[in-house]
């Protein structure tokens, strides 16, 4: 096993891409699959969750949750500048209401579930940014419904439903996170916890690239149904990860944050939380049936992104000289 460990966490890259094609040719010649696909979504999610949480020390966490500074980097990042770049960006899908709502939903919205695991795997301070995970749920409940109304008008903030990210967090965050605190304390007392401790955390590659098929699965067959009218958004998601990534190097560094928290904050910055604000666009009135389909075509141009930056953030953010990385 530990042969077959190294080489797909040499090779996590590649392999991430070629899950990422798996799903999106199986989604398109064989579109029955999308519904029973979106439905293993959430546990697939929450198990990939469990095995990250699994491999962060509950001390780390405790300690991370006193680091001001990384809590205000990500904090002012996420809610101060994301929406000043989200504003700007916005306004070359204006003309169109159901796709300009979709926009704003899901870019003004901060991940707080998959964003860790690509965070740990690019070298980031995955217990800092686990830390911030309330703080950052609770923020973006209170400021949508603003930023919404600011950007797109009263008309839409009356179908805002805090629900789905009550939901997320306690299915994705808070039971994933006590599940692996007890198998943590079993694998200290017992030889079974270790032995599944390390069978889960051998296999965190390929949970990822379950996860990457099942999502790209999933939507890409509605997302090709109405690629001519989606297409104007994408420029929009790929020039958001452009400017935002930078954005977040430079505020960390500003901050003299070290570099795993430098790291972290970048990929908290780019990272959108698509997947929860997914059934408040599916709730919008009938006038809107585009926007859920706006949201989802910025998961897969997110995914892509994600992979690429899990490659390229530890080359661009790097110690000047050779240190410890912290956790």
């Amino acid at each position: 096993m530990c042969t077959a460990v190294e080489w797909w966490e040499r090779h996590q890259v590649v392999l991430y891409l070629a899950a990422i094609a798996v799903g999106a040719v199986v989604g398109l010649l064989v579109p029955a699959v999308a519904d029973p696909l979106e439905s293993a979504i959430n546990p697939v999610l929450g198990l990939l969750l469990y095995a990250t949480f699994l491999g962060v020390p509950f001390t780390a966490i405790g300690r991370a949750f006193t680091d001001w500074r990384f809590l205000g980097v990500v904090l002012v990042l996420n809610f101060v500048v994301v929406p000043v770049v989200v504003f700007g960006l916005s306004r070359a899908v204006a003309a169109d209401q159901a796709v300009l709502v979709g926009v704003l939903f899901v870019l003004l919205t901060p991940c707080v579930d998959y964003v860790i695991v690509f965070t740990g795997l690019a070298g980031g301070a995955r217990a800092r940014l686990l830390a911030a995970t309330p703080l950052l749920m609770l923020l973006q409940i209170v400021l949508l419904p603003v930023y919404l109304w600011l950007m797109a008008g009263a008309e839409v903030v009356g179908a805002f439903d805090p629900h789905p990210f009550v939901e997320a967090f306690l299915l994705l965050i808070v039971l994933p996170l006590v599940l692996a605190a007890a198998t943590q304390l079993l694998a200290k007392r017992f030889r079974a916890g270790r032995a599944i401790e390390g069978v889960v955390l051998a296999a965190m590659v390929p949970l990822m690239m379950l996860t990457l098929a099942v999502v790209i699965g999933s939507q890409v067959f509605g997302v090709s149904s109405a690629l001519a009218q989606l297409l104007i958004a994408v420029p929009v998601f790929v020039v958001f990860v452009l400017i935002v990534a930078p954005l977040g190097a430079l505020l960390g560094s500003a901050a003299r944050l070290d570099v795993p928290s430098r790291r972290a904050a970048t990929f908290s910055g780019v990272t959108r939380n698509s997947l929860v604000v997914l059934p408040l666009a599916l709730a919008l009135p009938a006038s809107f049936a585009l926007t859920p389909l706006v949201v989802v075509t910025q998961t897969l141009v997110e995914l892509v992104a994600m992979v690429v930056m899990v490659a390229g953030v530890p080359r661009l953010i790097r110690p000047r000289i050779s240190t410890a990385e912290n956790v």
